[in-house]
């Protein structure tokens, strides 16, 4: 079952947060929007499949879909929490210029968008649509754009479709916080892999390595706490894995560009809605 809450509507534009409590493993009826779409993830997972190639879709991957493709989903693990941005094609060619059409892709979700997902989704919630929550909203497409232009070399064939196999299990392990995810070597073993040809297809596949996928995920889950209003960083790092809280904060950093206080009072809403 789909619920639909407006967040942002205008006739270039709309977004919607989609809650969806569907708990079917099969593929859906086939759909066929009309619109440019971008779909990201703030909780749950689900599958997607078009043209034949299907990817899983969770808070480190979203999606771009294009008008008159055709999709089904699946969702063997359960619900979702998804935001759901409509483009018309004339507001889209004007996002991405002269760049060339694109199929549907899987986008790699950094930890910098990701927080500028937050980022309109604060915005969204002053009631100024026009100004915060669509500056907000182009700065996040922007980026969506700008990782479709600029994303990982494809590799062929089975070379392709073995590493995103192994990547989603990878990702599977990780997101479950499951003992092994502590380290390259128990994770390769517990996939019964090379740790060579683990680290390898997270380049191959999302453009980044295994570490800073692993690291990207506890950051997201950093900005959680800091955007429910978390104040003791020392417990923070401690419940996240870092060696300390300096360590917690230099990731933070590393990932976001600014530190774990910062982003606190800009996910709260206390600071002025600019872009980074």
């Amino acid at each position: 079952m789909l619920s639909f809450a407006a967040l942002a509507a205008r006739p270039q534009f709309t977004v919607a947060a989609v809650t969806c409590r569907n708990d079917h493993k099969g593929w859906s009826a086939t759909e066929s929007p009309d619109d440019f779409r971008v779909v990201l993830v703030r909780r749950g997972r689900f599958r997607r499949r078009t043209g034949g190639v299907c990817a899983d879709i969770e808070p480190t991957t979203a999606y771009l879909g294009v008008p008159g493709e055709e999709e089904q989903f699946a969702h063997p693990a359960g619900g979702d929490v998804c935001t759901a941005i409509s483009l018309t094609p004339a507001l889209w060619r004007e996002l991405a210029g002269d760049a060339p059409d694109v199929t549907t892709s899987t986008v790699y979700v950094d930890a910098r968008l990701d927080l500028a997902h937050r980022r309109f989704l604060t915005a969204a919630r002053t009631g100024d649509i026009d100004y915060a929550a669509a500056e907000r909203l182009m700065d996040l497409t922007g980026r969506v754009v700008a990782r479709v232009a600029a994303g990982p070399t494809p590799v062929g064939g089975a070379a392709r479709g073995s590493a995103r196999a192994l990547v989603a299990a990878a990702r599977d392990v990780i997101g479950a916080g499951h003992p092994a995810a502590s380290g390259l070597l128990p994770l390769a073993a517990l996939l019964g892999v090379s740790p060579y040809r683990l680290s390898r297809a997270f380049t191959q596949e999302l453009g980044v390595s295994l570490t800073r996928y692993r690291n990207r995920v506890r950051v997201a889950r950093a900005l959680d706490r800091l955007e429910a209003g978390e104040t003791r960083l020392g417990v923070l790092a401690a419940d996240l894995g870092f060696s300390d809280q300096a360590h917690l904060c230099r990731t933070v950093r590393d990932h976001v560009g600014s530190t774990p206080t910062a982003l606190r009072r800009l996910l709260r809403g206390s600071a002025p809605n600019q872009p980074t």
